[in-house]
């Protein structure tokens, strides 16, 4: 009969533990961290592999007021050897986030956007010219500025490619990431895009006003000088018929 009676105490002991986690959890869901983290620490201690796994990543995420990854280590070092493979998991990310800081931070504060502006992409202005006065000259500005262009229709559709943001910065360093870390780096690129759009949007605009002014000059001194030949011929001719009038 103690036998029995003990074991049907380790039973309610257990359904005890498990309405306890699963209150937690849901304390977890509605972001009341400081509850949830309560409770979650009195199972941990209990030795409960769940709880101790969900306090790591409390401390991993900086759920429990800020991040301290020495404590999101212990508790997932805890979980782990109780058997949890999300735990093993999280001590290789604790690991790879050490090892790849520098990558992270680059994204997050560092990233300029050269990327977007070099090789094929970066753009030279074309030849710029007030006005062409040979068929050469206009057939290299026109080359030019047809090369430019080009360029930049590319550069625009590589830019639009690589958007939303957080598509242009690498999974394996996304991954990495803390949600503070991930909101920082999504605002820094978007910014870094937004300012590079600007930019060349400006240029582009620049380009095409320089380009217009150069055909309309190039246009009206291509009439102009047409208008002098007619006159000249006109002249002459009018000289040949006044001679044999004579």
């Amino acid at each position: 009969m103690k036998k029995y009676l003990l074991c049907l105490a380790c039973l309610l002991g257990g359904a005890a533990s498990a309405d306890e986690l699963a209150d937690a959890n849901k304390l977890m869901d509605g972001k009341m961290y400081p509850q949830a983290m309560a409770v979650y620490g009195k199972l941990a201690q209990a030795g409960n592999v769940e709880a101790q796994f969900h306090l790591g990543e409390m401390y991993l995420y900086g759920e429990t007021g800020k991040i301290d990854l020495a404590q999101a280590a212990n508790w997932f070092q805890k979980a782990s050897a109780g058997g949890s493979g999300q735990a093993a998991g999280a001590l290789q990310l604790i690991k790879e986030r050490a090892e790849r800081r520098v990558d992270i931070a680059y994204w997050t504060d560092r990233y300029d956007g050269a990327d977007l502006r070099s090789g094929k992409f970066n753009c030279a202005r074309p030849l710029a010219a007030a006005v062409s006065t040979t068929n050469d000259d206009i057939e290299r500005v026109a080359a030019s500025f047809a090369t430019w262009q080009d360029c930049y229709n590319g550069f625009v559709q590589n830019v639009n490619s690589a958007l939303p943001p957080g598509k242009h910065i690498p999974a394996d360093v996304l991954r990495l990431m803390d949600q503070s870390e991930y909101d920082r780096a999504i605002a820094h690129v978007d910014a870094v895009f937004t300012a590079i759009s600007a930019d060349a949007a400006k240029t582009a605009d620049a380009v095409v006003a320089e380009h217009a002014a150069w055909h309309a000059a190039t246009q009206a001194y291509s009439d102009g000088e047409k208008q002098r030949q007619r006159v000249v011929i006109r002249a002459i001719s009018e000289s040949h018929g006044k001679r044999g009038n004579n």
